[in-house]
């Protein structure tokens, strides 16, 4: 959000809207109703995914002799990796505008989340062993960012600042992300 103001100032209009003008002093924990109802939350949340994915790469072993879509052969036992990260970024999945943080992308025309079809966007795995993790995951995500986008505005302390990668099982920022927080005054 701290990069995108006008994504932010959606997620509040949102929120105001499904949970009402509720003060920092009065802030409670959205109910599950209210969150089914935040789709432009869930499309934010789903873009940071795209873009940021938690396991930048992963593999997986085939067990018996396959062909994948595109008709390569795979022999048993061969290793296949993906990489959501990069994949996330690729023109030819996600269209020429594949760097930019568009939530509305997740959207049909009546502001209705659309899901992705997970072998397009693998952040949660894909296939007969999806991550177990999923659900409870996004609504963690959303209860947080809901909580504390509208407590608090949150801006880099840089404004010039970029995530730099470190290479490992799951994503990690060099130096961390450096910000100023400061109360939101309703």
């Amino acid at each position: 959000m701290a990069q995108n103001p006008s994504a932010e100032a959606r997620i509040l209009e949102e929120s105001n809207r499904v949970l009402g003008q509720r003060t920092s002093s009065s802030l409670t924990i959205p109910s599950m109703e209210e969150l089914r109802k935040m789709h432009y939350l869930q499309g934010a949340v789903y873009e940071t995914l795209r873009l940021y994915p938690p396991v930048q790469m992963d593999s997986k072993f085939a067990k018996n002799d396959d062909v994948l879509p595109d008709g390569t052969y795979v022999k048993k036992g061969t290793r296949v990796a993906y990489h959501p990260y990069a994949m996330g970024r690729m023109e030819t999945i996600w269209e020429p505008d594949c760097l930019e943080f568009k939530p509305e992308r997740w959207l049909n025309n009546d502001g209705v989340l659309v899901p992705e079809n997970p072998y397009r966007y693998p952040v949660f795995q894909a296939g007969v062993r999806p991550c177990l993790g999923k659900d409870m995951g996004l609504l963690a995500m959303k209860v947080v960012a809901i909580t504390l986008i509208k407590q608090f505005h949150i801006k880099l302390a840089n404004p010039s600042w970029a995530p730099h990668f470190i290479p490992g099982l799951t994503a990690t920022l060099k130096g961390g992300m450096p910000v100023v927080v400061t109360e939101r005054l309703v």
